[in-house]
């Protein structure tokens, strides 16, 4: 008998997971973290790669087609090549992508092609060494451009991500997109969220999607707008006879989620269906409990047939109406 597919109370079909493999990191980005870094879950409270290949062959079965590598950064974790080699078999997983920072992946990228990733994201903020060291507190910015440098030497499927801050570095803006004229890749500009440890940085958010949008297109006025994939995040855009395309990342904003496919997973297990909510259970402890898988379907049918409708019903829900405070690299980036 066929598992049942995973829909929400909202008629949206879910296919997609962001499996956050770790919460620990090596750089301690503004936008992420405060700097003196986050209390990290004790390594026996995360899930197992046994763990997490448990729930992604289950979840396969119920009709997800994506997975997303997050973290923290996935690569400080021990042994995560041979977890992507395996995770890349799992039937029914059409695509397996990672997103890192890229201070651990140079000479890793043939590697990650032979075990199957389809695309890796990599994070970078600034193209300015000076800016990349404040906002990052790490001075880690040519190890990241090596890895730059490989993925694009090796035809990996590459996006770029930057998180716009005011005041930090919206001098990249333009020469970011820049790189899309002679690179094909996707440089991707993302609204600032207030997962950073502490909470909104700002009392109303300056550089918006329709700021940032504005501002390239005032150097840029031929910017072409660009069909969006199925569930994209982001809106997309291409400088005429440029190789790469530009996105845009409405992520504080939410303007995207009517058609979210989604839902995430944390290092320890914690299910969350959207975003903004602060978890709805654990998976691990079901099944370290015993759950057998068709109670554990059961439990994400249960979930998602209570789905916040967008982030901003998902925040009001959030127990006892606590703001959002904690960080990115504990949920998944």
């Amino acid at each position: 008998m066929n598992a049942p597919r995973l829909y929400d109370n909202h008629g949206r079909l879910i296919n997609y997971v962001r499996l956050a493999v770790t919460d620990r990191c090596n750089l301690r980005c503004f936008y992420c973290m405060p700097e003196e870094g986050i209390q990290y879950v004790a390594r026996e409270d995360l899930l197992t790669y046994e763990e997490m290949l448990r729930l992604m062959h289950l979840l396969a079965g119920m009709g997800i087609e994506k997975v997303r590598i997050t973290g923290g950064e996935p690569f400080v974790r021990k042994d995560m090549l041979p977890f992507l080699r395996d995770l890349c078999r799992v039937p029914g997983i059409r695509k397996v992508n990672v997103t890192t920072n890229g201070t651990l992946t140079a000479g890793r990228v043939a590697e990650l092609q032979a075990a199957g990733i389809h695309s890796v994201n990599l994070s970078l903020d600034t193209l300015d060494p000076e800016r990349f060291r404040r906002i990052t507190r790490r001075d880690q910015f040519d190890a990241v451009l090596r890895t730059f440098r490989e993925l694009l030497d090796h035809g990996m499927p590459t996006k770029l991500n930057a998180v716009v801050m005011a005041g930090k570095n919206i001098a990249d803006i333009l020469p970011m997109v820049e790189l899309t004229r002679e690179h094909p890749v996707g440089v991707r500009f993302i609204e600032e969220m207030p997962f950073n440890g502490e909470g909104s940085h700002y009392p109303v958010l300056e550089w918006n999607h329709r700021k940032i949008r504005a501002y390239i297109q005032e150097a840029y006025p031929g910017l072409e707008k660009l069909p969006d994939p199925p569930h994209s995040t982001s809106a997309n855009y291409r400088v005429p006879g440029y190789r790469g395309t530009v996105g845009i990342i409405a992520a504080y904003s939410r303007t995207f989620c009517g058609s979210c496919n989604r839902i995430r997973l944390t290092p320890q297990g914690l299910l969350k269906t959207c975003l903004y909510d602060d978890g709805v259970f654990n998976v691990r402890d079901l099944m370290r409990h015993g759950a057998s898988d068709e109670q554990l379907r059961d439990a994400f049918l249960s979930a998602l047939g209570n789905r916040a409708k967008d982030g901003w019903e998902a925040e009001q829900n959030r127990t006892f109406g606590l703001p959002v405070t904690e960080s990115m690299s504990t949920i998944g980036g």
